[in-house]
C-alpha cells in the first residue's frame, strides 16, 4: 500500500507530507482546493505521463516521493530491471520533474527510466479518474475490458501470431497480383537496370582501388622524382659516395680496432646494421622509382571507369557494395514476378492452411471470451445490486467479424455491453440509456471486478462518484469500504456518505501565504471530521443540525464497518 506521498512543488502545493493509513483513506475539500493535485502527484510518482507545467511558479523543479509498503517483493520486476528492495521490504519511489522537460526517476535511491517506473507503479497503484466513465460509452473498449476479466492473454497471444502469419501472407500475395500492363512495365525496368548494372560488371571494393590509382597517376612525376632523389642520397653516383659507402666506410675504420675495445665492437655492429637498412631502403627506391611509370590514356580509361560508377550511383545506391545488393533484389523480384503464378499458387496454398490454423485459435478464443463473458454478467449484476440497481440487467453481446475472413487483429469477436435500466426496457448500448450516475456505479462495478483479478494493492478513485447522491451514494460507500477490506483505497470525493465512510479522512484546503496561493493536507480527528462532513452537506453555514446529522453519519458508517 501507499503509505507515505511527499510533494514539493506540484502546482499549488509547495510541500506536503501525507501519511495514508490502510484500508479506506477520504481527500475533501473545497473544489479547486488541489484535491486532484494530489492525484496528479500520485500518476507521476508512479510513472504516468506528466508535464512540467505542474511545476510551481518559481520553483527549480518539482518532486514527489511515495513509500509503499506491505505490497509483494516483485521479483520478476527487480531480476528484469537490476533492482532489490530494501531489508524492510519497502519500496521508495521517486521522481523530479525539471523545467526542460527532463525527468530523474529513482527506486530505492536507484536511477531508473520513466519507462522502468511506469512499469513498477502499474503494479503498485491503480488510478481510476473521473472520466473514466466515458470509456465505457466507447464500445471499442469493451472487449479489452472482458479480456482482462477473463485474462485470455494466452490464448490471445496465440492468436495474434496465427493472424501476423495469414496477414503477412496476404501481403505477399497483394504484392503479385498485377495487372498484365503493370506487370510488363516492372519487367521492363527491372530488366534495363539488371542489364545495365551487369554490363558494368562492378566489383565489391573497386572504387577505393580506383581512387588510390589514380591518385598516384596524378603525381607519377613528383613521386618517381622523390623516389630517385633518395635513391641517389642512400647510394650516391661516380663523383660523390651516398649514405650507404659513407657507412660501409665507418663500419671499415673500425675493423682494425677489432677486439681491443668492446664499446667501439658495439659499436661497429650499430654501423653494420644501419649498412645493411640503409641497403635495403637504397634498392626499394630505385624499385619504387621506375614503378610510377604508366601507359599512354591509363589515367583517361580510370577516370571514364570512375565517372561511370558516379553515375550509377546516383541511380542504384551511394556505393558498390550497395549497387551490388540493389542487383540482386532487382533479380530477385524479377524472377518473382516472371514465376508469380508458381509462386502465388505455393502462397495461395499455404494461405489455405494459415486461415484455418488463425480460424482454431479464435474459435478457442471466442469460447474462452464467451465463457467469461457469462461470468461478466453474473459479477457485473451481483455488484450493481450491491449499489442499489437491482433491477438492472447487464448483457455481454457478441457478433461476428463482419469481413470476407470473418477476424481482425482482435479475432472473430465483436463485443458490446448492453443494460437495460427498468423493468420491460430492452436491453439496449449502454450509452443510449445510462444516466451520469447509473454510469458512476456501472464503472465502479466494473473496476472492482477487474481489480478482483490483479495484485495491484492500491485503488485511487478520483471523483469516481460524480452525478451520484442520495441512497446510490450511500451504496457506493458501503460497496468503497467492501473494497478497502482486502485493498488500500484512497479515494477523492464531495460526498458527505463517502467521506464518513473513509478510515481516515483528509482534508486539502487552500490559503495564502506572503502573497502566495499554496494547499494544505492534514488528518482530521472525529470532531474535525464532523465539521467537515456538515460543510459537505449544507454548505459554509454550518448548524447545530448539520453537525448532529454529520455525527449520525459518522456513527452510522462504523457500524456498517463493524458488520463487515
Amino acid at each position: 500500500m501507499l503509505s507515505v506521498l511527499h510533494i514539493e512543488n506540484i502546482a499549488v502545493i509547495e510541500s506536503a507530507d501525507i501519511r495514508f493509513g490502510p484500508g479506506f483513506n477520504a481527500l475533501t475539500g473545497e473544489t479547486g482546493a488541489g484535491k486532484s493535485i494530489v492525484v496528479d502527484a500520485m500518476s507521476a510518482v508512479t510513472g504516468e505521463r506528466t508535464s512540467r507545467e505542474l511545476i510551481r511558479t518559481g520553483a527549480k523543479s518539482a518532486l514527489v516521493t511515495g513509500i509503499f509498503t506491505g505490497g509483494k517483493a516483485l521479483p520478476p520486476f527487480w531480476a528484469e530491471n537490476g533492482l532489490a528492495a530494501d531489508e524492510n521490504g519497502e519500496l521508495l519511489l521517486q521522481r523530479e520533474i525539471m523545467p526542460d522537460g527532463k525527468n530523474v526517476c529513482r527506486v530505492n535511491g536507484r536511477p531508473v527510466t520513466v519507462a522502468q517506473l511506469k512499469a513498477l507503479g502499474r503494479q503498485l497503484l491503480n488510478i481510476h479518474g473521473q472520466h473514466d466513465g466515458q470509456q465505457l460509452l466507447d464500445e471499442g473498449c469493451h472487449l479489452e475490458y472482458l479480456d482482462r476479466f477473463g485474462e485470455t492473454g494466452e490464448a490471445l497471444v496465440a492468436y495474434r501470431a496465427a493472424y501476423e502469419g495469414l496477414t503477412e501472407l496476404d501481403r505477399k500475395i497483394t504484392s503479385l497480383r498485377m495487372d498484365e500492363s503493370e506487370k510488363a512495365r516492372r519487367v521492363d525496368t527491372l530488366q534495363f537496370q539488371i542489364n545495365e548494372l551487369e554490363r558494368a560488371d562492378l566489383t565489391s571494393g573497386e572504387e577505393e582501388s580506383l581512387n588510390e590509382r589514380r591518385d598516384i597517376l596524378r603525381n607519377a612525376a613528383d613521386l618517381s622524382e622523390a623516389a630517385q632523389g633518395a635513391h641517389y642520397a642512400l647510394s650516391g653516383d661516380e663523383d660523390s659516395a651516398g649514405a650507404v659507402a659513407l657507412l660501409m666506410e665507418a663500419e671499415r675504420a673500425l675493423e682494425a680496432v677489432a677486439g681491443v675495445s668492446p664499446e667501439l665492437d658495439e659499436l661497429r655492429e650499430r654501423l653494420a646494421d644501419c649498412r645493411c637498412q640503409a641497403q635495403d631502403a637504397a634498392d626499394s627506391a630505385r624499385d619504387l622509382s621506375g614503378g610510377f611509370d604508366f601507359e599512354p590514356g591509363e589515367l583517361d580509361q580510370l577516370e571514364g571507369r570512375l565517372d561511370l560508377l558516379y553515375r550509377l550511383k546516383k541511380k542504384y545506391g551511394s556505393s558498390v557494395e550497395e549497387m551490388l545488393e540493389y542487383l540482386e533484389r532487382s533479380q530477385r523480384e524479377l524472377d518473382e514476378i516472371q514465376f508469380a503464378d508458381d509462386t502465388l499458387f505455393r502462397l495461395e496454398g499455404e494461405r489455405i492452411k494459415a486461415l484455418e490454423k488463425a480460424r482454431t485459435q479464435a474459435q478457442i478464443l471466442s469460447e474462452e471470451r464467451k465463457k467469461a463473458g457469462g461470468a461478466l454478467e453474473e459479477r457485473i449484476q451481483m455488484e450493481l445490486a450491491q449499489l442499489d440497481m437491482p433491477k438492472v440487467r447487464f448483457r455481454v453481446e457478441f457478433a461476428p467479424v463482419e469481413n470476407e475472413n470473418g477476424l481482425n487483429a482482435d479475432g472473430m469477436d465483436m463485443v458490446r455491453f448492453l443494460m437495460s435500466a427498468n423493468v420491460g426496457e430492452d436491453l439496449k448500448p449502454i450509452q443510449k440509456i445510462a444516466s451520469g450516475g447509473e454510469l458512476a456505479r456501472i464503472m465502479l462495478a466494473l473496476k472492482n471486478v477487474l481489480a478482483e483479478n490483479d495484485d495491484v494493492g492500491t485503488l485511487v478513485f478520483d471523483e469516481v462518484d460524480t452525478g451520484v447522491s442520495g441512497r446510490a451514494a450511500q451504496k457506493v460507500a458501503e460497496k468503497l469500504a467492501q473494497v478497502a477490506r482486502h485493498k488500500q483505497v484512497l479515494c477523492v470525493t464531495h460526498l458527505p456518505q463517502l467521506a464518513a465512510m473513509a478510515d481516515v479522512h483528509f482534508s486539502v484546503e487552500k490559503g495564502e501565504k506572503n502573497g502566495r496561493t499554496f494547499t494544505a493536507v492534514e488528518s482530521l480527528d472525529r470532531p474535525r471530521r464532523q465539521r467537515e462532513l456538515a460543510r459537505l452537506t449544507s454548505g459554509d453555514r454550518i448548524t447545530d443540525a448539520a453537525l448532529d446529522s454529520a455525527g449520525e453519519l459518522l456513527d452510522g458508517a462504523e457500524a456498517y464497518k463493524k458488520r463487515l
